[in-house]
């Protein structure tokens, strides 16, 4: 395990509960590997409203019910956690964003708007400066398709696993998919976009954690070598 104590890597998180905000498992793994590998954490979130909230039990929409993306996200966070406009590619060395239904919902209108989807406007401000310094990127599960969104015109490789029709529209917006497995992990070389697919593939946490743990570890390396 690689000691990053010298590095800061955002965590973008999009609620709490894989059908309206992030994927909880994916959220906490991103976090257990960072911390392990003695990373400095820089939690972050969109203050906005959710589009909408999901009953986990039942997985159905509760009518009338608003929740707060970074309000929610801040259950992961213990609380630790800013605003995505609060935060600058200066504050940070990389930036990791977990999937669950939020990153397509909160993050983006990807889950209403398809391939006319908008990117949360902060976000797509601080992922254009990292990419403009050069600053590693790592995407999981569905997540990608915001990079596919912002950087297809660069045509980098990506992977949310095997899901062919989430593929054609990441290819759709100009990158290249690539088949890959739960435990392994996609890398772009010329953006530093690194991708896993975590539950997009599954099936349960100790696979998706293989995938993640090569995710952050290969963020980390890259972000370290940029620093030396």
């Amino acid at each position: 395990m690689q000691n990053a104590s010298n590095l800061n890597i955002g965590v973008v998180l999009s609620g709490s509960g894989w059908k309206d905000g992030s994927e909880i498992h994916e959220a906490v793994l991103t976090l257990l590997h960072l911390d392990r590998a003695h990373a400095g954490i820089v939690m972050m979130a969109p203050d906005t409203g959710q589009m909408d909230v999901v009953d986990h039990l039942t997985n159905k929409p509760v009518p009338g019910e608003t929740r707060n993306t970074l309000i929610e996200s801040a259950r992961i966070a213990r609380g630790d956690i800013s605003p995505i406009k609060n935060i600058s590619a200066g504050d940070l060395d990389g930036i990791i964003l977990p999937g669950g239904s939020g990153a397509m919902k909160n993050l983006c209108n990807f889950a209403v708007k398809g391939m006319e989807m908008e990117v949360d406007p902060h976000l797509d401000k601080l992922l254009k400066a990292m990419r403009a310094q050069s600053k590693p990127m790592g995407f999981i599960c569905i997540a990608p398709i915001i990079a596919a969104k912002i950087f297809g015109y660069e045509h980098p490789k990506l992977t949310i696993g095997n899901d062919y029709g989430t593929a054609q529209k990441i290819e759709a917006f100009g990158a290249r998919h690539i088949d890959c497995p739960v435990d392994d992990i996609v890398l772009d070389e010329t953006t530093k976009i690194v991708t896993a697919p975590a539950y997009m593939t599954g099936p349960s946490i100790s696979y998706i954690s293989l995938g993640i743990e090569k995710l952050v570890q290969k963020v980390l390396g890259l972000a370290d070598t940029r620093n030396t």
